[in-house]
């Protein structure tokens, strides 16, 4: 691109993608390889890192300022932390989306509840591909604390469960904090169901008040590093909860204790009014990344569109805290092929430019 690492770093409006990107063919066929025992641990391990290679070099190809590793290892965004856990059956809640495709989470069977994998081993991996930047996605405590189920487990009670889920929490935001991240971004895409779930907001306040518990043990100047994404999800080009009103969320939203939030707006039908709330919400230490890419529209935006959609924002917003991010990830579950790999980086590509843009039109 002929431009050189210290100019990317100082576009005058940041720019972050969220998360994942769609897995190459090739990979998505080892893992099913694997699974069926045609692979090895070592040759999809090496699968594994070929994508994440890929996925780096065109990234940066694309402008990005700051990274992902694409989450090309991840099996889904939620249930990174679990995969090798033995105490888990199949059964857990279950998330309906718009179309009538279904995901569900995994039921903890009994105790403790530990963390097999922690995001920081992620993000150590894609260091070794890229001197820019790098941010990491990691999974709410709220999200996991589904896990638990409604009728308790036997010599395991749900306040030794949260106390042990509190640490994990902890620790996988602080491990990729400490392994030199540029910033963490907790997925919070349950905060928007929860009010499908219980629109009384009673369930929402009290996984705002559990995140917060895991936000408390980092320092002020920690906070400013870590962020929240909300969207209301992304999967097989469907949604589960788009027919929850913002409005519900984002006056709780705004009490995590965190200094940046990632938010959905390209797909939202009534940006202005959304807008105008966030700029109410917003306290002068956040800084608001606005969605100006829909990941799971296949049209590719123009730089123009992604510019205009800036200006949009940046007449309820102050610019000096305004960001852009793409609405959701691309593929937040590893066996999501409803986004074609070079969409996802035309999209990002179009995010860049279109936010430059933006910048110059207002002066920066």
């Amino acid at each position: 691109m002929g431009q050189s690492l210290g100019r990317l770093l100082r576009m005058a409006i940041p720019t972050e993608p969220i998360g994942s990107i769609p897995r190459p063919l090739e990979l998505i066929m080892a893992i099913t390889s694997f699974q069926l025992g045609g692979l090895t641990a070592e040759e999809l391990n090496i699968a594994y890192d070929k994508a994440l290679r890929d996925t780096i070099a065109r990234l940066e190809q694309t402008g990005s300022p700051v990274l992902t590793d694409g989450e090309q290892s991840k099996p889904s965004f939620a249930t990174y932390p679990l995969s090798g856990a033995a105490n888990l059956a199949s059964d857990g809640v279950v998330i309906p989306f718009a179309d009538g495709h279904r995901r569900q989470l995994p039921r903890l069977t009994s105790g403790p509840f530990r963390y097999e994998i922690h995001a920081a081993s992620y993000l150590t991996a894609a260091q070794d591909y890229t001197r820019r930047p790098l941010k990491q996605a990691v999974i709410s405590a709220s999200a996991l604390s589904l896990l638990y189920p409604a009728e308790g487990i036997a010599d395991y009670p749900r306040e030794v469960f949260v106390a042990d889920l509190l640490d994990e929490a902890e620790e996988d935001i602080r491990g990729a904090l400490d392994a030199g991240a540029a910033n963490v971004q907790i997925d919070f895409t349950e905060g928007r169901l929860s009010l499908k779930l219980d629109p009384s907001g009673g369930l929402l306040r009290s996984f705002i008040a559990l995140n917060n518990q895991v936000l408390d043990r980092f320092s002020a100047k920690d906070r400013k590093r870590i962020g929240v994404h909300v969207c209301p999800g992304g999967d097989h080009d469907s949604t589960h909860s788009a027919d929850v009103a913002y409005a519900g969320l984002l006056p709780d939203l705004f009490k995590l204790n965190v200094g940046r939030f990632y938010l959905q707006m390209a797909s939202e039908p009534d940006r202005e009014s959304v807008l105008r709330l966030v700029s109410k919400l917003a306290a002068p230490e956040h800084l608001v990344f606005i969605g100006v890419i829909d990941p799971i529209n296949p049209a590719i935006e123009t730089p123009m569109e992604v510019r205009d959609r800036v200006l949009e924002a940046a007449a309820f917003l102050p610019v000096g805290q305004l960001g852009t991010t793409d609405d959701c990830g691309f593929a937040p579950f590893a066996d999501d092929t409803s986004t074609a790999r070079e969409v996802a980086f035309q999209k990002i590509q179009a995010r860049v430019e279109g936010t430059t843009l933006a910048a110059k039109e207002l002066g920066l």
